[in-house]
């Protein structure tokens, strides 16, 4: 019997390990994954009931940017042909997304374009051939960005992200009421500086709004290649900040996320993953041949997804467009792409020596050396002629 119990006694007996196994302490997520999660379709205005709730001022002056953004595409991408720009990434296609960007922002806010947002750019108030000054060649930017306050268009990509959160996270700290939006295309996502930044703007709840225009394809590397994941708005959970699911042609929806989320941001909010979805009509740049990696029936289902015409179809029958409103937006773009071509068709008058002018706010003694080097080279030329 005794023997009995001390094996009985043995058996119920925790083992050592088990003895000093310690109790993990209670886990719980820090937020909630539930309110930041997008919904499971793009949000869509247009063609639908909340159509009605628009403002009509507002869906005019929409349209009226479309037609000019469509048109300035078009003659920016003729320049190219011509050698008056050295490259042109068009937006056509993607023009919702542009005019939403410039038209969402206060002028005490900031816009952060990439190298393809000359269109949200020029939307904003800048002037169309300054806009395309870097793409010309002629200088590293051609506008000043505090006055406009558009930061330089930015060819590396996704380098403009960290320096809106940046921006942003200084105006707040400095008191200051102000909003940063900061654009990039899905293969921006694939870069580094992408998950840098949303995770600082998270952590510093900056008032930053990222835009993401998924056009579907990073040059020729369709989305598929870049991510697993349900979405890219999916990817701000992981960063504790709120991800957003727009249709990229609804000009109308897109400016009301992205409204939504600027005034959020201002509020206190802190940042946003906006990604709209789109299609990049053109080719990647004029160096592009799109035919290698995409095939005329994914392009043409697309064009069928018109920005423009979806608005346009939408102020038909509200009564709130007809012809001579159509004739109006088409003849006020016209004069602008005539201008732009009259100006860009002329040759600039460059001073070699701006190259040292705007590269640090005290030259280094290297470029003073250059510089130097340079005149010399200049001063020569002109006693020979």
């Amino acid at each position: 019997m005794d023997s009995l119990q001390q094996r009985s006694s043995t058996v119920q007996e925790p083992s050592a390990a088990q003895a000093h196994r310690p109790t993990p302490p209670a886990w719980r997520p820090r937020t909630d994954p539930a309110p930041l999660l997008p919904d499971a379709e793009p949000l869509r205005v247009l063609g639908t009931d909340a159509a009605a709730d628009a403002d009509p001022a507002l869906l005019r002056r929409l349209y009226a940017e479309l037609v000019r953004g469509r048109r300035y595409n078009a003659q920016a991408t003729a320049l190219t042909k011509q050698g008056r720009l050295a490259v042109y990434p068009s937006t056509t296609g993607q023009e919702a997304c542009e005019i939403a960007a410039a038209l969402a922002l206060e002028e005490r806010d900031w816009l952060f374009p990439s190298y393809r947002d000359t269109l949200a750019a020029v939307a904003r108030g800048l002037d169309p051939v300054e806009a395309l000054t870097l793409l010309r060649g002629d200088r590293h930017t051609g506008y000043d960005p505090r006055e406009h306050r558009i930061a330089p268009l930015c060819t590396p990509l996704a380098t403009q992200l960290p320096h809106a959160v940046g921006l942003a996270h200084a105006a707040r700290l400095k008191g200051d009421d102000v909003v940063a939006l900061a654009m990039v295309g899905d293969g921006g996502t694939s870069e580094g500086d992408f998950h840098e930044a949303l995770n600082f703007a998270a952590v510093w709840q900056a008032p930053v709004v990222f835009l993401v225009q998924n056009n579907g394809f990073a040059i020729s590397v369709p989305l598929a290649k870049q991510t697993a994941a349900p979405s890219l708005a999916h990817k701000a959970v992981g960063y504790g900040m709120p991800g957003r699911l727009v249709d990229g042609n609804d000009v109308v929806a897109v400016h009301q996320v992205l409204t939504e989320a600027v005034t959020r941001a201002r509020r206190g909010g802190g940042p946003t993953l906006v990604e709209a979805i789109t299609y990049r009509i053109d080719a990647h740049t004029n160096a592009d041949d799109a035919t290698r990696y995409r095939a005329d029936g994914e392009v043409e289902a697309w064009r069928a997804h018109d920005p423009v015409l979806l608005l346009e179809r939408e102020l038909t029958e509200r009564g709130l467009l007809d012809e001579e409103g159509r004739r109006a937006a088409a003849e006020a773009a016209e004069t602008m792409a005539a201008e732009l071509r009259e100006r860009m068709n002329a040759d600039p008058v460059l001073d070699p020596m701006d190259l040292f002018t705007h590269v640090y706010a005290e030259q280094t003694a290297q470029l003073r050396a250059q510089a130097a080097q340079l005149r010399a080279e200049l001063d020569a030329e002109d006693e020979n002629r």
